[in-house]
């Protein structure tokens, strides 16, 4: 058996409809509360009996969010989709519906697409969430995703970020600035080494901490939850200026990876203030008294081994600051994007 020859075809070559028909074909054909899916001029979803609609939209932007010389058509599907996810884990709902406006290039290729929506299928897939709809359009200029995702939680179970209360610990999931180090090595030019996969990964393919964001909701285990889409930094003062408290970190309790601390070091940079300004680490950060310690627990059991890390508690001052060498010095922000044009 020979190698597979990709199509040169292209999605001027095939069209609005072709381009859509193709989508179609790989979306499985019933659902569990889709009514009326791709095909119609809207979709119909039944909601889940006594719960709430959890809205989140996402756009991804060639250039801005995703390079295609170092990011493959998959990647960029999957990532897609796994940035709203994040939202609604923030927001402790269950994936239930996505919606997907595709911008594509006349000279992008058709099988750059079958992959893109094979991707983002497959993680839908992993989470039991379908395609229902969307948009396919030309675009004039770079490649444009634009996800919508439809979640589900009861009332009493959904996060926010305006919970925080003085006394509340301050957590966050998994490690932090993995993806900030692997994005730096594909856009820096510098004299550390090769970048661990393991980070470049973290970027190309962030993994929406959705199990914790339903458990952390379902247990009523957290006060305050947001998810690190623009960096830790960028996360604490967000939920601080919701709530309308303080927050003090502890430098040292930062769970910064390991790979990638040691490739910040290499380059001269500081991996603290990597760190928490780089972004895209999608791990959840949320505020818990020690009153539910017990609710903790039981999520911590339902999570498996991914780690929920003590890193600052929530204070009654407005002002947010890293205790570093013994001093509170002012917190840094994360990644914005008119600001990150200058």
């Amino acid at each position: 058996m020979g190698p597979v020859v990709r199509s040169s075809a292209t999605v001027a070559d095939l069209g609005e409809h072709a381009v859509v028909q193709r989508i179609r074909e790989r979306v499985r054909p019933r659902a569990p509360g889709v009514v009326t899916g791709i095909g119609d001029d809207a979709a119909v979803i039944e909601p889940d009996r006594g719960a709430l609609a959890v809205v989140t939209t996402d756009t991804l932007v060639e250039g801005v969010h995703f390079d295609r010389t170092h990011s493959s058509p998959g990647d960029v599907g999957d990532k897609a989709l796994a940035v709203n996810l994040s939202d609604l884990a923030a927001m402790g709902a269950v994936p239930r519906h996505v919606l997907l406006a595709l911008s594509l290039p006349p000279a992008c290729l058709a099988a750059d697409v079958d992959e893109m929506i094979d991707a983002l299928l497959s993680l839908a897939a992993r989470h039991r969430t379908t395609l229902v709809g969307g948009d396919v359009t030309a675009s004039p200029g770079p490649l444009v995703l634009g996800v919508t995702a439809i979640g589900s939680a009861r009332r009493r179970r959904v996060l926010g970020r305006d919970g925080a209360r003085p006394g509340d610990v301050v957590y966050v999931s998994g490690t932090i600035g993995a993806a900030a180090a692997g994005l730096a090595s594909f856009r820096d030019a510098t004299d550390a080494g090769p970048v661990p996969e393991a980070c470049r990964r973290r970027h190309r393919r962030p993994e929406a901490r959705v199990v914790l964001g339903v458990a952390l909701g379902r247990n009523r285990a957290a006060r305050a939850c947001i998810d690190l889409s623009d960096g830790l930094g960028d996360a604490v003062h967000r939920i601080a200026a919701a709530s309308g408290v303080g927050v003090r970190l502890d430098a040292e309790a930062l769970p910064i990876h390991p790979e990638a601390r040691t490739w910040f070091e290499a380059a001269g940079l500081d991996p603290l203030a990597a760190a928490l300004a780089g972004g895209e680490d999608f791990e959840l950060a949320f505020t818990s008294p020690s009153a539910f310690r017990g609710r903790l627990r039981h999520v911590r059991r339902q999570i498996g081994e991914l780690p929920l890390t003590p890193i600052g508690v929530v204070t009654k001052a407005r002002e947010v600051c890293l205790r570093r060498d013994g001093r509170d010095e002012p917190l840094p922000g994360g990644y914005e994007h008119f600001a990150s044009l200058d």
